[in-house]
């Protein structure tokens, strides 16, 4: 992501390992390089735990919520914070299993205005470990794609939480799927979209 957005001129990337930026507050020293969510403008989250205090949750949403700032969850990030309910209200669904482990998915476009689509064929195949969700609802969100079965399977998704753009997808489970151009060609039009500089809000 620190390279697509860097080639593109479409965002600065920070990446941190840890949550101490997620903050309203004034990070204290001796942090190096300090920042808090007045600096950001979006999130993208790829990572499990419940790792917030009770401030922080409160900061984030309102980043998103009262703010509009944007949310791009990857792969793991529907399965995080569990007992947070208001997380769950967020993203859009939870985490509730991946029964086909890495595999050769066939993926439907559902949506291929969104912009994070438009470069998508109507059908392709990807090597990924595509998740199953729970706490889900087409009612909720707006399916952007989804696995080709009998079942409900969707593997990206948009949706507003509250003036904030959220989008999800289950791609990223390893280096492959990562190095796959579609796969990076998705994250960075709906990290795009999440900032506001294109598309619209849903």
């Amino acid at each position: 992501m620190e390279r697509l957005g860097r080639e593109s001129g479409a965002f600065q990337t920070y990446i941190r390992t840890d949550s101490q930026w997620i903050t309203k507050q004034a990070v204290p020293p001796p942090a190096r390089n300090a920042r808090n969510l007045d600096f950001f403008d979006a999130i993208l989250f790829f990572g499990t735990g419940d790792n917030l205090t009770t401030q922080q949750k409160h900061d984030l949403i309102s980043f998103i919520r009262d703010e509009g700032k944007g949310f791009v969850g990857a792969h793991t990030g529907d399965n995080a914070f569990c007992d947070w309910a208001e997380f769950g209200e967020l993203i859009g669904g939870r985490f509730d299993g991946h029964p086909w482990d890495t595999f050769d998915a066939s993926i439907v476009v559902e949506d291929p205005s969104f912009p994070a689509m438009q470069a998508l064929p109507a059908r392709f195949t990807i090597r990924d470990e595509i998740y199953t969700h729970k706490e889900f609802s087409r009612d909720r969100v707006r399916v952007l794609a989804s696995l080709e079965r009998d079942r409900d399977v969707p593997v990206a998704w948009a949706k507003m939480h509250g003036k904030g753009r959220v989008f999800y997808s289950t791609f990223g489970h390893d280096d492959e799927a990562w190095d796959n151009s579609l796969v990076q060609g998705i994250y960075l039009r709906a990290l795009q979209w999440a900032l506001r500089l294109i598309g619209e809000d849903i």
